[in-house]
């Protein structure tokens, strides 16, 4: 019986059509069990083209921990874009494929030991920093290394708040590049975040607003700054239109300008903006069921083998194979942890047992989050 995926204009709009196209070609030539993820090369070549193209002196750093998968940082290595990392484990799978250190930052203001260790044989340009102690840790094993100090700013409209684990305050910052300066270390910069997701454009102009205050505070006090680094962001499509690339990019350019030194280095870190709308997972329907009087719906991957990030409220849309007849169910993952609930109240045809669902703009913090808890194991990911 011939497979019936139901697209309609509410899947295009959120992924590509060309996209949409490669992964259903896929399916038709492949006998790759699910669950899986696709990813578009071709959309991950024409998000790295955009991202900082309209911020004068950017350079784009890849955060690793949206998808650190190696065939997809082989792929981001060869459009020569940087690299964001946060762990050993990151480090090291960027040396195994020839990536020098000088293309390398970390932005993870408390690092563990281990990844220290490396990073004493390795000399990476940038380090970040939002403590005493980190200082401290800094000054004693990558000693006269180059800093810049985490801000905490607001990150309202962000679908993934990220200010209150790390960074300081403005006080604390300034009183944190002296004593960076007091013990050795070089303070170059500073570094903040928005949000992961984030679809209100104005938190960047309150963010630079403060980046500057401390710029002109260390100014002040004799030190002057030459890195900024506004983080990652960028939002992508799930199941709604966001604010797109050129439109932060122009705006935040206008206010750098307006407000920094012509000089600056402007570091900007994607992520979720670089993979996350070229991905479709492949999935599949594994059971059914009424319990009292929700409808259910259970595939192949779930919350702890990919889809992490809807215990956060990320939701996504869905491209079905089977009848058109819809119904509102609880869709859920394969363990037998009760936890494992992707979403509630969603409207989907009804598949049949072993019936395909395609997830979309699921590229980003999926794989990386993933795990073989209750022994599934963690989906392999396949460029197209």
């Amino acid at each position: 019986m011939k497979s019936r995926f139901r697209i309609d204009k509410t899947h295009t709009e959120i992924a590509a059509k060309s996209t949409i196209k490669k992964a259903l070609a896929f399916l038709k030539t492949t006998d790759l069990e699910p669950p899986y993820l696709l990813i578009d090369t071709a959309i991950v070549k024409k998000k790295v083209r955009a991202i900082g193209k309209n911020i004068r002196k950017a350079k784009v750093f890849y955060a690793v921990k949206a998808n650190p998968d190696i065939e997809v940082l082989k792929l981001i290595d060869s459009l020569g874009l940087g690299f964001e990392i946060a762990s050993e484990g990151e480090l090291g799978i960027l040396l195994s494929i020839g990536v020098k250190p000088s293309r390398i930052i970390t932005s993870n203001p408390i690092k563990s030991f281990r990844f220290l260790r490396m990073l004493a044989e390795c000399n990476l340009p940038y380090y970040a920093f939002d403590s005493k102690d980190e200082v401290r840790k800094l000054r004693d094993y990558v000693p006269g290394c180059n800093v810049y100090v985490r801000l905490s700013v607001p990150n309202e409209g962000a679908e993934w708040p990220l200010s209150k684990k790390f960074a300081v305050e403005l006080d604390e910052a300034e009183e944190l590049l002296l004593y960076a300066k007091k013990k050795g270390l070089n303070p170059v910069g500073v570094t903040f975040h928005v949000g992961s997701q984030c679809t209100n454009i104005y938190n960047w102009n309150s963010a630079l607003d403060k980046a500057k205050i401390l710029w002109d505070m260390m100014e002040e006090r004799g030190i002057r700054l030459s890195v900024l680094n506004i983080g990652g962001g960028y939002p992508i499509r799930y199941t709604k239109s966001v604010v797109d690339i050129p439109s932060i990019d122009k705006n935040v350019n206008h206010l750098i300008y307006e407000k920094f030194p012509k000089n600056v280095k402007v570091f900007i870190e994607p992520g979720r903006a670089v993979v996350g709308d070229a991905g479709i997972f492949v999935s599949r329907v594994a059971g059914k069921a009424r319990r009292g009087d929700d409808e259910w719906l259970y595939i192949d991957v779930g919350v702890f083998n990919g889809l992490m990030e809807s215990v956060g409220g990320i939701k996504y849309r869905y491209i079905v194979e089977g009848s058109t007849m819809v119904k509102k169910w609880t869709l859920a993952g394969p363990s037998c942890d009760s936890f494992d609930v992707i979403d509630k109240d969603v409207l989907l045809p009804e598949p049949p047992i072993g019936g395909r669902i395609l997830i979309l703009s699921s590229g980003a913090y999926t794989i990386s989050y993933a795990s073989e808890f209750n022994g599934f194991s963690i989906p392999k990911t396949v460029l197209i």
